[in-house]
């Protein structure tokens, strides 16, 4: 009714809706009038091509949630218009043709739309390529964004249409994502052709142009998008796969408007990309490489447990450098002293919908087992030991199936993230306690690979005191290792010669994921999944990297003895309170006056995983005063940076080729 009274009217419709009607509606009718609005907004621009409708002819648009089924009942609606409007979509969707799906859908990691019809329909985007196995991922949440879901809600319509075009704008996430290879199997296998325009812009990937120019988004968002054309015309043989055809566009956002505006399809030079599995990438790749790259063994295929490190969602609580402090934390949080407002108030905690203070305090209190057992100390970055309690009621994920592996445990944890936004790789470091996920890295969490399973506590120990153990190792991979190297596999290390041990094959993975040469080689690869690392092939190379892994493993978790020889020194020793640290001259300052003194260049600069430890370990501790054990620990540090660069240009000697 409010659009035919004000049809044509725009300034007296515009007048209204800001004075009279805004302020008086209701969510429900402020979408109807915004339908409304939007019916008559495209009423003028036709209107001003010169297009004039027929009287009483509607627009064929309509108000429905296009995610979801049609509906063959739609009585029971409570306005009678609507129920109109749901049976015209209805019939769209049930009836009418689809020739073309265009649009640029809406982007939520987290979906809410979870509708029957649509999640049945996505299904086939969770299985590996070729439709029939499942998908082999942990945690495949991201299929489930909404701009997946419309592909797979085009798609549909497309198929059984039988021909059509899906023209999106969206992520360009599933272009190269390992979790999405399924789904780019499945639309290979609808269409005929696939053309991809990655207009990249992604900040959380800090992407730049290949001339190190900068590169920025076309719209205002973090996210990089890429423009999609999926083309059906019945043409290819059954069981052939759709021609991909790819094209980067990177510079100012300016330059990506221009070239939009005047490049067509036609005129565009894409790239022809084979269809490679097992990933079928959309971007373009040295396969080459990738053929080489693929021959080793997958880190998730040989350590067969796996899991994000742990998450407490409250680190500034669940968090201490000093033991002493965080046991306070904890004897408060199960105390009477303070009530719920008075602890919040003086430990800053935040509650949630899911974490309520009072309940998860009256948990710990009543836990029959004791939380003794839970506080641990953890690796909470690089070089950084503190102390955190993984217990349910204030760590929200604890991850009790790795961690009751590790905590208070003798075992080893290789940590390594599956997908890194940077644009170098050195994301795998080694670990002897629980770590956090993102230990590695502050935003792509690291995934924790234990060395040894052991069984649940109440397991009979052994006469030396230990819990009998099992690698968490895939014995095919370890049988092919022992094969090829001519050795016999010990499930603990042995002096006998001719055998080797899971400690061993862990060095030699170590010392290969500290190889430049392999990171620069591989570095495509390394950033979109876990690491795959080249089977040993003569025994002399297997053993010349074992002996260089285990000494960076040592160092890194600071037990050599050559991190006690500091290469720097101390030379003032005043208030010791840590401000803002600066590199000067081969000195860190970390206030006005005071300083380590000989700091190599290459170790204030180094990085280990996302994080420059000589920095970070500081920036950390601003405010803090540092004790003698600071002093000593952050020079420890230095040591540990400088051989690192040492042994990674050792490792690199040494030929794989063989």
């Amino acid at each position: 009714h409010i659009y035919k009274r004000f049809e044509g009217q725009q300034g007296i419709w515009g007048d209204y809706v800001d004075n009279h009607l805004i302020p008086r509606l209701n969510g429900f009718e402020l979408l109807m009038a915004s339908y409304a609005m939007a019916h008559l907004k495209l009423d003028l621009l036709l209107s001003e091509t010169g297009y004039t409708s027929a009287k009483d002819k509607r627009f064929q648009v309509y108000l429905t949630n296009a995610l979801e089924e049609y509906h063959p009942d739609t009585g029971t609606l409570f306005a009678s218009w609507l129920s109109t409007e749901a049976n015209e979509a209805n019939h769209i969707k049930r009836d009418t043709p689809v020739m073309v799906v265009i649009g640029n859908p809406p982007y939520s990691g987290e979906s809410s739309n979870k509708g029957k019809w649509i999640m049945d329909l996505m299904e086939d985007y969770k299985k590996e390529p070729g439709g029939i196995e499942k998908l082999k991922e942990r945690n495949p949440k991201w299929i489930n964004d909404d701009y997946v879901k419309f592909l797979r809600y085009g798609q549909h319509f497309i198929e059984k249409n039988g021909e059509g075009v899906l023209a999106f704008i969206n992520p360009h996430g599933f272009l190269d994502n390992p979790t999405f290879r399924g789904m780019r199997w499945h639309l290979l296998k609808t269409y005929d052709k696939i053309y991809t325009i990655d207009l990249h812009g992604n900040s959380k990937k800090k992407e730049i142009s290949p001339d190190g120019s900068p590169d920025v988004n076309v719209f205002d968002i973090m996210q990089g998008v890429s423009i999609n054309l999926l083309i059906k015309n019945g043409r290819k043989d059954k069981g052939d796969l759709a021609d991909v055809f790819h094209f980067d566009l990177y510079g100012k956002r300016e330059k990506k408007y221009s070239f939009l505006f005047e490049e067509s399809v036609a005129s565009i030079q894409f790239q022809k990309l084979p269809n490679i599995a097992p990933s079928y990438f959309f971007v373009a790749k040295d396969f080459e490489v990738e053929q080489s790259y693929s021959v080793g063994f997958h880190l998730s295929e040989l350590f067969q447990v796996n899991v994000l490190g742990y998450q407490t969602h409250r680190d500034g609580f669940a968090v201490s450098m000093n033991e002493q402090d965080f046991r306070q934390k904890i004897a408060d949080f199960v105390g009477t002293i303070f009530t719920d407002a008075e602890f919040i108030a003086k430990y800053n905690v935040v509650e949630s919908a899911t974490w309520k203070l009072s309940v998860q305090r009256e948990i710990l209190r009543n836990d029959a087992h004791g939380y003794e057992q839970f506080i641990a100390q953890t690796a909470y970055r690089p070089f950084d030991k503190q102390f955190t309690i993984l217990h349910s009621s204030i760590c929200d994920r604890p991850r009790k199936d790795i961690t009751q592996n590790i905590l208070n445990r003798d075992n080893l944890c290789l940590n390594v993230v599956r997908q890194t936004k940077m644009d170098s790789w050195h994301h795998a470091v080694i670990s002897d306690s629980p770590t956090p996920a993102l230990f590695v890295e502050l935003k792509d969490g690291s995934n924790t690979f234990p060395l040894y399973l052991y069984p649940n506590h109440t397991a009979q120990p052994k006469l030396d005191g230990r819990h009998e153990r099992v690698p968490n190792l895939n014995f095919e991979i370890v049988d092919k290792i022992a094969e090829t190297l001519g050795l016999t596999f010990t499930s603990e290390k042995e002096e006998t010669d001719g055998t080797f041990a899971p400690i061993d094959i862990l060095d030699y993975i170590y010392a290969l994921l500290h190889s430049p040469s392999y990171r620069e080689k591989y570095k495509e690869f390394l950033k979109i999944d876990f690491p795959r690392v080249p089977y040993p092939t003569d025994k002399v190379t297997f053993w010349q990297l074992v002996a260089l892994g285990g000494e960076l493993r040592q160092i890194h978790l600071l037990e050599s003895s050559k991190i006690e020889q500091f290469i720097t020194k101390f030379p003032v020793n005043g208030a010791r309170i840590v401000e803002k640290p600066e590199y000067r001259n081969g000195n860190v300052y970390f206030n006005a006056t005071e300083y380590f003194e000989g700091v190599p260049e290459i170790a204030w600069n180094f990085y280990i995983g996302g994080y420059q430890p000589a920095q970070k370990w500081l920036k950390d501790r601003k405010g803090r005063t540092l004790n003698y054990d600071d002093i000593n620990h952050y020079q420890k540090i230095i040591v540990a940076l400088t051989q690192t660069d040492r042994l990674m240009k050792e490792i690199d000697k040494i030929s794989l080729e063989s």
